[in-house]
């Protein structure tokens, strides 16, 4: 009788741990899948904001070779197709791939940035525009700078300097406004009346600090409609 008690309880026993157990490999489970999808979230965000930057990154980069390619195919006076026929791209896309190329939605791979200055008659350098980081590669930002804004090299006084051709137009404008600018507050800091880290502020938080009435700010909407309902009468037509 005590033997068969003993079972029964030992029974009753090894149920509930069976069960206490399987309560914690559940909720062990369980508390694994909302960790891994958290993490998987978490890793998916990452992984989103990520290739989002990377891709801000290098449009922004490889902007300027698109406006390259676009200006020096023009330069040569070839079509789009024609120049998409010289690198090898089949009849139906040379149009279509050399379009996404100068409009920055597709970014040429290092060959074909190759083949591409080969065909255009200009080295590499001059496709990829900005580069500060060797001397080549400055030389042709300051061609490209030229193309654009009008930039130039000139002598004064027996020394080299850079210029702006103001007959380039509305651009060139801008630049001759930003150097003046430039040019005030280097030579404040020349004559002693800023110290070093006033002039660093200036450049490095340019045009917060500038003071020559280039740079003003764009007035609310709601400014903008009160001067609208106030002259209403005066901007009707004739």
């Amino acid at each position: 009788m005590h033997r068969c008690e003993e079972s029964f309880w030992t029974k009753r026993i090894r149920l509930v741990c069976i069960i206490i157990l399987s309560i914690f490999a559940f909720v062990k489970w369980f508390a694994r899948k909302i960790l891994n999808f958290f993490a998987w979230i978490t890793l998916d965000n990452t992984k989103h904001f990520c290739y989002t930057m990377y891709e801000h990154l290098k449009r922004g980069a490889f902007m300027a070779i698109s406006e390259r390619i676009h200006f020096f195919r023009n330069l040569r006076g070839m079509t789009q197709k024609y120049l998409g026929l010289q690198l090898g791209f089949p009849d139906k896309s040379a149009d279509v791939r050399m379009a996404q190329y100068e409009t920055g939605s597709r970014t040429p791979k290092a060959d074909i940035t190759a083949t591409l200055a080969q065909v255009l008659d200009v080295a590499p350098e001059a496709l990829n525009v900005p580069d500060i980081d060797s001397y080549i590669g400055l030389a042709h930002t300051f061609f490209a700078l030229e193309d654009i804004y009008g930039i130039t090299v000139s002598e004064a006084d027996g020394e080299l300097c850079l210029k702006v051709n103001a007959a380039k137009g509305k651009d060139a404008a801008e630049i001759i406004r930003m150097l003046a600018a430039w040019n005030e507050q280097k030579a404040k800091l020349d004559a002693g009346e800023i110290d070093k880290e006033t002039y660093d502020q200036w450049r490095y938080h340019y045009p917060q600090f500038d003071t020559t009435g280039g740079w003003v700010k764009v007035p609310s909407q709601e400014l903008s409609d009160a001067m609208v309902e106030a002259f209403k009468d005066r901007l009707k037509p004739d």
